[in-house]
């Protein structure tokens, strides 16, 4: 009795090894071999709302971030992707248009392996949840004022939301470093999905694969 116990309890740790295997090792070595996007390629410059809101507000913008540089862009959009785990935005916001009845209708095509291939999205956010819109194309949908006002007091814009207000975002009534971060990030969301930046993207990998041929 004693020596099929053993026999059972090798079994069952040798199982559970191989699940840890094909589960754990396996996707990550397949993963890690996937080629990411990074920060310098999917957002070359400072976006035209990024350098809106230096205008907008100049004395929190040069406080906190100087210039609107492209150094300065990614520092944000690092911030707001944080801060945006930290505040667990996700949980009620998804970044994921899935292929169900009135996604697309409500929030665009569905959305494709290739828009996630990118460092931002290490972890990935897709969500769960759809307590509010989905944002994984949130750029250029409203303008910094009315995101300012949304985390400032989301009733204001969005008499139905059940948002919470995000007032450590401000000093007083304009964006900190987090509040600009945010829009920023925002802002950013599914930029890279735009018609502009899927031909920039193109060009770049015609000229890699020139270069490549040399």
């Amino acid at each position: 009795m004693e020596k099929l116990a053993a026999i059972l309890l090798i079994a069952g740790l040798g199982c559970f090894a191989f699940a840890g295997l094909l589960t754990g090792y396996l996707p990550v070595s397949h993963l890690s071999k996937i080629e990411v996007k990074t920060l310098d390629e999917i957002a070359p410059e400072p976006s035209i709302d990024f350098i809106d809101l230096s205008e907008r507000y100049p004395e929190q913008f040069a406080k906190y971030y100087g210039e609107p540089t492209k150094e300065a862009f990614h520092k944000a959009l690092r911030l707001g992707r944080d801060t945006y785990i930290a505040e667990a935005c996700w949980h009620c916001h998804s970044q994921f248009i899935r292929p169900v009845s009135n996604e697309d209708i409500r929030f665009g095509k569905v959305s494709w392996a290739d828009e996630y291939r990118n460092e931002m999205f290490l972890p990935h956010l897709f969500g769960t949840r759809r307590v509010g819109p989905d944002l994984i194309r949130e750029s250029g949908r409203r303008g910094n004022d009315w995101h300012a006002a949304h985390f400032f007091d989301p009733q204001l814009v969005a008499p139905l939301s059940i948002m919470p207000r995000y007032t450590w975002f401000f000093d007083g009534e304009e964006p900190n470093d987090k509040g600009i971060a945010m829009i920023a990030y925002m802002q950013w969301l599914g930029s890279w999905t735009t018609p502009q930046m899927m031909a920039y993207q193109a060009r770049k990998e015609g000229a890699k694969g020139e270069e490549a041929s040399e």
